[in-house]
């Protein structure tokens, strides 16, 4: 699995991203507190091992909302 970077910011903080398996997408969305899109995606590809790991983990155990694997900040 692999996280595709940038998806979209959807403002106060929060971006989604699709987590690949293959063909299939799945999506992600991770709420911070920082106040420009800029500081969010930077921080976003710092950390993304761990919240790849992290979505994974979610992913398998079925811990969805609405479809979307909700992740915060670290």
């Amino acid at each position: 699995m692999l996280i595709v970077p940038r998806a979209k910011s959807d403002g106060g903080g929060t971006i989604t991203f699709t987590l690949a398996h293959g063909a299939a997408r799945q999506i992600c969305r991770l709420t911070t507190t920082f106040q420009t899109d800029k500081q969010a995606f930077s921080y976003l590809h710092k950390y993304r091992t761990e919240f790849e790991q992290i979505a994974r983990a979610r992913l398998a155990s079925g811990e969805l909302e609405d479809g979307i694997v909700v992740l915060s900040m670290l």
